[in-house]
């Protein structure tokens, strides 16, 4: 299956690089600038002061001091709007001034047009990477290198190959399959897995310009919006607005179907690792019910980003008093409403496209196993407590009790003599008062009989 693989994309990789080679304009040169009329030079300045009222009723006295271009240090007044949507500038303000090249001393020569937000957008990038760092680690580094080739894509082969002149379709087609090899390869790594979610991401995509080209046909759209007709002017040569609506259409659904196509591979092949013994249908059926969820939630993310983009627009026509009907079938909003729904068929439609190539791709796979995880160490059996004998602490000898005071020997019977009781008797006064008559008893009382 992987030799299958191998058959299907080379000739896929190899006619998007030989596309790329031929539609990238060698040796064209762009006019830009002054060459192709446009004399406005940003320089950047800083305001200095504000004064209101000086100028007019409805206008305000900026002073700012340039940091760049012809007049650098010098400041000059600028007279702006004051009123609703107007910007309020205050001092230390950074401003881009609009300088017309014709006389660098004079005020009227500059127009307040911008301000400066590069370290704002430069902090915002620093903590997207560090986000995308902490969480993903090497996988992060992958998709974030991913991300910095899809601009070098875009700025280096799209918008130079459609501003030389070549059809903007068919310069979106090789540029989408340029950015889906490179970021579905470089993010999740040269596998029969991503090479599945590539040929999903393919087909989906053939389907969405397939279904642009028609509809836009069908519904008579020219692409010709307000930007376009600008681009049109500045450029002064023909280009297919009908294609860049298309190629529009394309560039911009190919990161929700990276998204689609990779979760959708993904699921099947954890569903074969888990249990090797599902079928191709049992995969698909219930890969296809991880995609149902899925897909609601794009189709919405997808509408709401176009919806978001088209806001103000919406906000203007809704204020003519036109008609639902009037308002959804007017140019600007029926472009719009074609990108989104042929994006989202795109979207729905890669969900079965995905999940069938990768069930069929999957069941065919060996099944590595899920390492099981080392069995915890049995706790050691806890030591007997060993009775430790503690020396016995060395028993100081009992105090012996004080002497007692020597006696005073008498000589003589001292039988029963007792200091403590008194004086020594002699023994034949012991015997008189041992002689001397005892004390009568008291007399023994009657027991009684019972009757009074």
């Amino acid at each position: 299956m992987r030799t299958l693989l191998t058959w299907l994309l080379v000739p896929l990789v190899l006619a998007t690089v030989a596309g790329a080679v031929l539609l990238y304009p060698f040796g064209h040169e762009q006019r830009t600038g002054a060459q192709v009329g446009l004399h406005q030079k940003p320089v950047n300045a800083v305001v200095t002061g504000v004064q209101d009222g000086v100028c007019g009723e409805n206008c305000t006295s900026v002073t700012v001091k340039m940091s760049d271009g012809d007049a650098n240090g010098q400041s000059v007044t600028i007279p702006t709007l004051r009123g609703p949507g107007a910007p309020r500038y205050q001092t230390g303000d950074e401003v881009v001034l609009s300088y017309s090249g014709s006389q660098p001393q004079a005020a009227e020569s500059y127009q307040i047009v911008d301000y400066q937000r590069g370290w704002s957008l430069a902090l915002l990038a620093v903590l997207f990477a560090a986000a995308v760092l902490l969480l993903g680690r090497w996988k992060g580094l992958a998709a974030l290198g991913a991300l910095l080739l899809s601009f070098v894509v875009l700025v280096l082969f799209v918008l130079p190959a459609i501003l030389a002149g070549e059809n903007p379709l068919m310069v979106a087609v090789v540029g989408a399959g340029l950015i889906m090899f490179v970021v579905l390869y470089l993010s999740h790594g040269v596998s029969a897995r991503t090479s599945t979610a590539v040929l999903g991401t393919l087909v989906s995509l053939v389907l969405i310009g397939v279904l642009g080209a028609v509809f836009s046909w069908a519904s008579r759209l020219t692409g010709l919006d307000e930007d376009t007709i600008n681009l049109v002017t500045v450029l002064g040569t023909d280009i297919d607005t009908r294609g860049l609506l298309l190629a529009g259409t394309i560039i911009g659904a190919l990161g929700v179907l990276d998204d689609v196509t990779v979760t959708q591979t993904s699921a099947v092949w954890e569903l074969r690792r888990a249990n090797e013994k599902l079928t191709w249908g049992e995969l698909f059926a219930a890969g296809s019910r991880i995609g149902r969820d899925h897909m609601s939630s794009v189709v919405n993310t997808l509408v709401m980003a176009y919806a978001g983009a088209a806001l103000p627009l919406l906000l203007a026509i809704s204020l003519a008093g036109r008609s639902m009907g009037e308002i959804l079938t007017a140019q600007q909003i029926a472009q719009e409403i074609v990108r989104t729904l042929v994006g989202s068929i795109g979207l729905v439609a890669a969900v079965p496209v995905t999940t069938a190539l990768a069930a069929l791709v999957a069941v065919r796979q060996e099944v590595t196993p899920v390492a099981a995880p080392d069995p915890e160490p049995e706790p050691e059996p806890e030591p007997e407590p060993k009775t430790v004998k503690r020396a016995k602490p060395a028993v100081e000898p009992a105090a012996k009790p004080a002497a007692k005071p020597a006696r005073t020997r008498i000589e003589g019977d001292l039988y029963g003599y007792d200091p403590d009781k008194g004086p020594w008797v002699r023994p034949s006064e012991r015997a008189a008062r041992r002689a001397a008559p005892a004390r009568p008893a008291p007399p023994a009382r009657r027991r009684s009989s019972g009757s009074p």
